[in-house]
């Protein structure tokens, strides 16, 4: 896998967009036990959050990609 480097200087690790849902999926799980500590579910929920963002802004990017521009100059999804 590769790594990627946070605006913050933190690196983290580049996750498929598959493993991005199955991570996600984990931390619902966990965050649904009774289990957990407060402050575990208030840093599972942040890096829920982040890894979130992070997948949906490459499935949009993905999306654009998928876009071809017509003779006309508008955009049309690709079937």
């Amino acid at each position: 896998m590769e790594t990627k480097t946070q605006k913050n200087g933190e690196s983290m690790e580049q996750l498929t967009v598959e493993e991005s849902f199955a991570k996600l999926d984990e931390m619902v799980k966990r965050l649904e036990s009774e289990d957990v500590p407060l402050e575990e579910s208030f840093r599972l929920y942040q890096e829920g959050m982040k890894l979130l963002k992070d997948v949906s802004g490459r499935i949009m990017t993905y999306e654009k990609k998928m876009q071809v521009l017509s003779g006309n100059g508008s955009m049309e999804d690709l079937d």
